[in-house]
Parts: C-alpha cells; structure tokens; sequence
C-alpha cells in the first residue's frame, strides 16, 4: 500500500489545499492529512478544530484520512509506514522553502521522499494566511475555502472581534 503524508497547519484549510488532496489521491493508495503543531505560529484555530475542519472538507475522498501530530516530520511518515511526503507549490517562492526542507529531510532520513505537486492556477494565489487577512478586513472568501470553514472562520473573528 502506497501511503502519502500532506503535512501542514492548515489554519485554515483552503480550496488550495484540497485540490492537492483530491490530486494526490488518486496517486497513493492512502493520503494522511497531517495537521502540524507549530510553536512558532499563533494559530486562529486549535489543532482539535482544524482536524474536525479537515475531515468534514475532505469527507468527499474516500482515501483521506486526517490525523495530527507534533515533533520531527519524518520520525512521523516512519511512524505511519510511509516514505512519502506531498507539498503542494503555489509559486517559485514557495518551491525554494519547500526544496531547502525536502532536502534537510533527505539528508537526515534518505529513504524519504518528497512529492512536488503544483497547484491548478485557479487556487494559485491563496493561502491561509491571506484567507484570515481578508476575512478579517470583511472581503468575502466565498470559493477560495469549503463552505463549512468559512463559517467558522466569520463565527471565530466575531468572537474575536467581541472580546
């Protein structure tokens, strides 16, 4: 069985992200979905509910499974008898982030790879971090993220808004 980890931390998932998971599923036999703890970002979603956004936007993909977890990316992939890695890339900016790190990986463990996916162009200019400033400032981020995220995403910057 061919099991393929798209790590990330998905805070929030976006339209983007789920286009490399419907891709790469029909790739791999198993594609795991792995919401990453990352210290040095202040997330607007806990872990617990970007992993439940996650499994309702990817509900429609039967070979999807998500999970999350903490510490070093490949110690992880072994952890779930894996060798491969999926990036998805928006831009050149984001390949030379994402060649520099397949490589540390490489080095610190040969037997993984890294699979480079580009993003289809309709989805190449969003990101998480652009979903939350524009949600943030009132424009409409109807289409770039699953329906279900974006009402949580307007319900979580009221209760921020209100505090």
């Amino acid at each position: 069985m061919r099991i393929a980890v798209c790590p990330g931390s998905f805070d929030p998932v976006t339209n983007g992200h789920l286009d490399i998971f419907a891709r790469a599923s029909q790739l791999f036999d198993q594609i795991i979905v792995a919401v990453f703890h990352n210290p040095n970002k202040k997330p607007l979603f806990t872990m617990e509910e970007r992993v439940e956004m996650l499994r309702e936007a990817t509900g429609h993909i039967p070979n999807v499974r998500v999970d999350c977890f903490s510490g070093l990316l490949n110690e992880y992939v072994r952890r779930q008898n894996s060798n491969i890695i999926v990036r998805g890339l928006r831009a050149l900016s984001d390949f030379e982030y994402e060649f520099q790190r397949a490589l540390l990986i490489k080095k610190i463990d040969p037997v993984i790879e890294t699979v480079f996916m580009m993003t289809s162009s309709e989805y190449s200019f969003v990101s998480s971090s652009g979903i939350k400033e524009l949600a943030k400032f009132g424009g409409s981020i109807r289409g770039l993220v699953p329906q279900c995220v974006e009402e949580r995403i307007l319900r979580r910057l009221h209760e921020v808004q209100h505090v």
